[in-house]
């Protein structure tokens, strides 16, 4: 597996496209970004209140694909659903919001044939987790960041893909959350508490190493 530095490596030629996703319902904004001989693809699934412009994810993104790997960062809503309040909490809407852009990518002519990976935060993970049972062996590998798996307690027993939980070690409640969504995981599984992290992992370096055991993680199981 390749060593991660605190400086980005050198610079892969990337294939940068602002896309339209049409859904049935609804056409969704993202941002995918293609390594020239992309080993596979993550598919970001962010938290409540939060999108394709989250900093946090798109700074672990970027290290991605420094390694090989192609991201998509999208808006799980439109802007006019964002705005009301509880459409950032229906997780059943953002599941099948991420299982259609899940299917769309699989179609996807310049993805086509990409082993396809889930990165979930906050509430994210939950419907990555979700998608990720529905889909089986699709889905070859899932990072949940201070993540909340427990709202997808039940699916989580056909949940196939390798699975990584990363929490803060200042996060203590959402710990006890998946500790016992960990223990519902019927899969290969691992947590990783965080030393001196909170729940946005803003301390200095510990965002670089939620990245790094993502990466690693995705280097084992994805590719």
């Amino acid at each position: 597996m390749k060593s991660l530095t605190t400086n980005l490596l050198q610079t892969n030629t990337m294939n940068r496209t602002e896309i339209d996703i049409p859904l049935a319902s609804v056409t969704l904004r993202g941002e995918l970004v293609i390594p020239e001989n992309a080993k596979g693809i993550v598919i970001f699934s962010h938290g409540s209140g939060s999108s394709r412009f989250s900093p946090r994810n798109r700074y672990v993104a970027t290290l991605i694909q420094e390694h090989g790997m192609g991201t998509l960062l999208f808006d799980l809503l439109t802007e006019k659903e964002d705005e009301i309040y509880e459409n950032r909490f229906d997780i059943d809407l953002l599941v099948e919001r991420l299982i259609e852009s899940t299917e769309w990518l699989l179609n996807y002519k310049q993805t086509k044939g990409m082993p396809i990976g889930y990165f979930g935060a906050s509430t994210g993970a939950a419907s990555a987790l979700r998608a990720a049972a529905h889909f089986g062996k699709t889905i070859k590998a899932v990072v949940s960041r201070g993540g909340r798996p427990d709202l997808a307690l039940d699916e989580l027993p056909i949940v196939t893909a390798p699975t990584l939980l990363l929490v803060g070690q200042l996060d203590e409640a959402v710990i006890e959350m998946n500790k016992i969504a960990y223990d519902r995981l019927g899969t290969i599984k691992e947590i990783k508490i965080i030393d001196g992290a909170t729940h946005l992992f803003e301390e200095p370096g510990k965002l670089f190493e939620v990245a790094k055991l993502a990466i690693l993680w995705y280097e084992r199981y994805l590719v």
